[in-house]
């Protein structure tokens, strides 16, 4: 018999996560090393957006010819 899967969390949970954290508990070096992994976050995240925004744009432009 097969275990059951683990179930999926919610689109956001890891986020909503870790602005609960206590970051009491992180040194300086671990708390730098976050911050350089929430830069590189936010930098993939910028880059989606503004593909997504691209795409946007073109298929707007496309359907109002």
């Amino acid at each position: 018999m097969e275990e059951p899967a683990e179930p999926r969390r919610a689109r956001g949970q890891a986020f909503i996560e870790a602005l609960r954290e206590d970051l009491d508990l992180y040194s300086v070096e671990d708390l730098e090393e976050r911050i350089a992994g929430l830069e590189g976050e936010i930098a993939r995240v910028k880059a989606r957006l503004d593909r997504k925004k691209a795409s946007r744009s073109a298929a707007d432009a496309f359907f109002k010819s």
